[in-house]
């Protein structure tokens, strides 16, 4: 493969990271997790309908830039660097994927140009809270009990008079709360005939919020959504600029994604949309963990100690330059990913690594203020940490890889046990 950037890769980086910069500094992006969106707004329309994020690796059909993942992975590597919080990850890399591989020519033709201009926004709920089993980062999700299997649990569905209709819930939905469209994993069936389908939900988006004892606690409730029997609740999550909501049904309506229940493959597609997604996931880990690289190594160069820049010190110097040099193999990584997201697994377990790992050199280089709440290195910890727990843990990722990867032997009975242990 080819590393070298492309004149239009290098524009999309360039003028992302230029904009950012103006207008998604620290101070924005504390104020953008506080509002009932959890976004800004205004800089989202600006990203969608300016520079066209959302629809960068969708067909040219459809709105879309008609881009491969590689640009997206691009453009998500600088939003990382910001801690942007937008709903592009959930919408664009989660939610369009599956209604491209899955949805009728109708649906694809409804959605995904609303989609690509920014005007729709989507999320993709599983029962349990397990995206990263869903989607076959961690188990294999034909054999793992994510989606509630032919027990009670997970999110039901049955299909009467009325059309489809959904009963359970959802916990920690990426941008659950806000989103224009839910994408729901739910079971039907029954046990004998078990198999997991893709419900489309729409919402209005009607979010409340409710303060109480003061600024610091606060929970964003949508009670009154547009779907029947439909309630959104934004959670307190560890980190902010990735909110997460717990949707509930309760018979709810819904549409199937898709037309054809018996032989549409809801798991492959899944898995497929798994592996590209962590090739995405982990360039914008990388640039998390770069853009936390790149503050450290301004304040060591300002900060003094005994007469001098405290970066002067060998020992300083030797730990920047370990990171450096992990920032840089995991952004190998990522790029290899991008161009073939069978690799991307693997390659989000050694960027959250990568990130979590810088994150923490951050704030022990940053001295005292780096463990303050007003300084934003505790952000970058806090978003490393909370990938990890979201599509994670790195161990998993690389244990399931190693698996399909065929590195035990031909042992499919080892695979079915990892899975249903996950």
């Amino acid at each position: 493969m080819d590393a070298a950037l492309t004149a239009e890769q290098d524009e999309i980086r360039r003028t992302l990271r230029d904009l950012l910069a103006r207008h998604a500094g620290p101070g924005e992006v504390r104020a953008a997790v506080r509002t009932a969106e959890g976004h800004d707004p205004a800089l989202w329309r600006r990203l969608a309908q300016g520079l066209g994020l959302p629809g960068l690796a969708l067909p040219e059909e459809y709105g879309g830039a008609g881009c491969t993942p590689t640009e997206l992975a691009l453009a998500c590597e600088e939003t990382g660097r910001a801690l942007l919080p937008s709903p592009l990850l959930a919408t664009a890399v989660l939610a369009a994927p599956l209604i491209t591989a899955l949805g009728t020519p109708s649906q694809r033709a409804e959605l995904l140009p609303r989609i690509a201009d920014g005007t729709l926004t989507a999320a993709l709920a599983v029962p349990g809270g397990s995206t990263a089993a869903a989607l076959g980062l961690t188990g294999d999700n034909r054999s793992a009990p994510w989606s509630g299997g032919g027990r009670a649990g997970g999110i039901q569905a049955r299909h009467g008079d009325g059309g489809w209709r959904l009963y359970g819930e959802a916990d920690r939905v990426l941008d659950g709360h806000s989103a224009g469209l839910l994408l729901v994993a739910a079971h039907t069936g029954g046990y004998p005939r078990s198999r997991t389908l893709l419900f489309l939900v729409p919402t209005e988006l009607q979010v409340r919020a409710e303060v109480s004892g003061g600024a610091s606690t606060e929970a964003f409730t949508d009670a009154s959504s547009g779907a029947e029997g439909l309630t959104r609740t934004r959670l307190t999550s560890l980190d902010e600029t990735r909110p997460l909501a717990r949707v509930e049904l309760r018979d709810t309506p819904a549409v199937l994604l898709g037309a054809d229940t018996e032989t549409v493959d809801v798991c492959g597609a899944l898995a497929a949309t798994g592996r590209t997604a962590a090739a995405v996931l982990a360039a914008e880990a990388v640039g998390a963990a770069a853009g936390a690289l790149e503050r450290t190594v301004a304040y060591v160069k300002e900060r003094e100690q005994f007469g001098r820049a405290i970066g002067s010190f060998q020992a300083v110097k030797h730990r920047l330059a370990d990171l450096y040099v992990r920032v840089e193999a995991a952004r190998s990584a990522a790029y290899y990913a991008a161009w073939d997201p069978e690799a991307g697994p693997l390659a989000l377990a050694q960027a959250l690594e990568t990130a979590r790992t810088v994150a923490g050199e951050a704030v022990q280089l940053h001295g005292g203020i780096g463990f303050t709440w007003e300084h934003e290195a505790h952000l970058y910890v806090k978003r490393a940490a909370a990938d990890e727990l979201l599509f994670g843990p790195v161990h998993r990722l690389r244990d399931h890889a190693a698996v399909r990867a065929g590195l035990f032997g031909d042992e499919p009975s080892r695979a079915l046990a990892h899975g249903a242990a996950v």
